[in-house]
Parts: structure tokens; sequence; C-alpha cells
């Protein structure tokens, strides 16, 4: 009995320290408020610069937001796992890259033209200290003009939460880029998409 408990100890412990550090965790919804506070309070303080200098908005969003974003998981689903497994590590490197710079501008361009949005983070129906997958509802609400419903969906990354994909009005950021990306992946040629989004991020940067 005695050589049984001992055995039992290790993987109690185990699962004691998994738990209680779960449980210190912020939750998937704190962590999405307080980046999206975050976020408001910094456009707020920028709010003269904002359309007049693009490169403040690409600041904020890679200081605040990106820290929050799997770039590499959400690389990963975009390009699909044949594409993915089938590129080489420097095709692999560029395209995160690039990516990362899409979703970059893609935030920047939404939040230049910012006025008085705040936004609402619903809680969640059920929430487990100890899973590893999350969905956050939320809704950026507009003093002029309907609300916006931007649902964000999270995974457990060590002792942190990352997003690795989100739907605005329910279109998802990961399937759009992919469906727009199938014609020239269909082609083996990620050589060319990789030169397409380097041109797209240095035209919308400078926009």
């Amino acid at each position: 009995m005695q050589r049984i408990l001992k055995g039992l100890l290790l993987p109690l412990i185990c699962l004691w320290a998994f738990t209680a550090q779960a449980a210190t965790q912020p939750p998937p919804v704190a962590v999405i408020q307080s980046t999206a506070n975050s976020m408001v309070s910094a456009l707020k303080a920028n709010q003269s610069q904002l359309k007049s200098n693009p490169n403040v908005v690409y600041q904020l969003v890679k200081r605040i937001v990106l820290p929050r974003v799997d770039v590499n998981l959400m690389s990963q689903m975009v390009l699909g796992r044949n594409t993915w497994k089938s590129a080489t590590p420097a095709q692999r490197k560029q395209f995160v890259n690039q990516f990362t710079n899409l979703v970059i501008g893609t935030y920047a361009s939404a939040f230049a033209s910012y006025t008085d949005e705040t936004v609402r983070v619903f809680p969640m129906r059920s929430y487990k200290p100890d899973q590893n997958r999350a969905e956050v509802n939320s809704v950026i609400v507009r003093s002029k003009g309907p609300n916006v419903p931007v649902n964000y969906r999270l995974l457990r990354r060590g002792s942190s939460w990352k997003i690795y994909d989100f739907s605005v009005e329910g279109v998802s950021l990961v399937r759009s880029f992919r469906s727009q990306f199938a014609d020239e992946l269909s082609k083996g040629n990620l050589n060319s998409l990789n030169q397409r989004l380097e041109a797209h991020n240095k035209k919308l940067k400078n926009a």
C-alpha cells in the first residue's frame, strides 16, 4: 500500500501544480478585455496623430496586440498543412514575417479611423481553469453606426493565452486569408505569394 501511495504521489503533485498554475492565470475573457482596454486608452491618447502618422498606429499594434497573437500557428492555418510541410524553412520564415506584417497592417488600418469606440467583452458561458482552448465573444460599441461583433479563438501557450483566429461579423480572418491565397497556393508558388505579400504590406504601410 505504501509503495502504491508513493507511486501516486508524483502524478498528484504534478496535477495539483498544473491546476494551481492554471487557476492563477488570467482567464481568456480577462486577457481580451485587458488588451482591448489598453488599446483603446492608447488610441485616445494618440488620437490626433492616428491619421497623419500611420507609424504611430503600427507601433501601438505591435506593442499591445501582437504579443497576444500566435502568428506562427495562424500562419500555418492560413497556408494549410500540406503547403506548410512542403515549404522550406526559409519560405516558412518569410511567410510568417510577411503575414505578421499583414496582421499588423490589418489592425492598424482599422484603428487609424478610431473615434470614440469602446469594446464590450461578454462572459464565457462555461470556463474551466485547466481547459486549453477558448472562444471569447465581444462587440465594438460605436456611437455612430451599428455595433460590430468580434469573436476571438484562443489557445493556451504555457502560462498565457494566445489568439490564433478571430472573426468580424462572423467572417474568420484565417479563413478569409486562406481563401484569398488559395489560387496562388494551388499552383505551389509560395515564393510568389511571399513577394506579393511583401509588396502589399509596403503599400499598406505607406498609404
